[in-house]
């Protein structure tokens, strides 16, 4: 599966309304805390890769994220299995891997359109908007993103307005 991801900072408080006005579904609110792993034979950050353990809800999700694959979106492929936390951690340490770093964040989800919306609030960085589409064919990548900018046109968001930089990438720059 590919994720065409566009994300954006956005004051919630502005976004709600205009979500209900154009008969957005309110999916849920999740508490997310993601953990990610550096690997001992490469450096994810210098390939645009990462993996993760996405904890919520007494559940966790194993996520692997590939390169992205324009220049203006978060687009990328994106596999996903449900795995035990803890066990899977201890996995990954054993085979070398080390914790990079953990981001948690608030996520209310809506979908509108074939759309999924979601408003993040994020521990240390503050609140953004993200808009994906899955896919499963690469052909379907450039209607995809354009059908995400008209999207986020409609709440004063335009391409320039991406941000194509990780949460993750984004907190250790806080740090730095």
């Amino acid at each position: 599966m590919i994720e065409v991801e566009v994300k954006v900072r956005a004051d919630h408080s502005k976004i709600r309304p205009l979500l209900e006005e154009i008969g957005a579904n309110k999916i849920g609110i999740e508490e997310q805390s993601d953990t990610y792993f550096a690997a001992p034979y490469r450096d994810f950050a210098k390939t645009d890769e990462a993996l993760r353990i996405r904890s919520l809800g007494g559940q966790a999700v194993l996520t692997y994220k590939g390169p992205k694959l324009d220049k203006v979106s978060k687009t990328r492929e994106e596999l996903e299995t449900p795995v035990d936390e803890a066990t899977t951690a201890k996995i990954f340490q054993a085979l070398g891997f080390s914790e990079a770093g953990v981001v948690r964040k608030k996520r209310e989800i809506f979908s509108a359109g074939g759309i999924t919306i979601c408003l993040d609030a994020v521990e240390g960085l503050g609140e953004f908007l993200e808009v994906e589409i899955n896919v499963s064919d690469e052909k379907d990548l450039e209607s995809s993103r354009d059908q995400l900018f008209k999207f986020l046109s409609r709440f004063g968001v335009d391409e320039k307005d991406s941000i194509r930089t990780s949460y993750l990438e984004m907190v250790f720059e806080k740090k730095n």
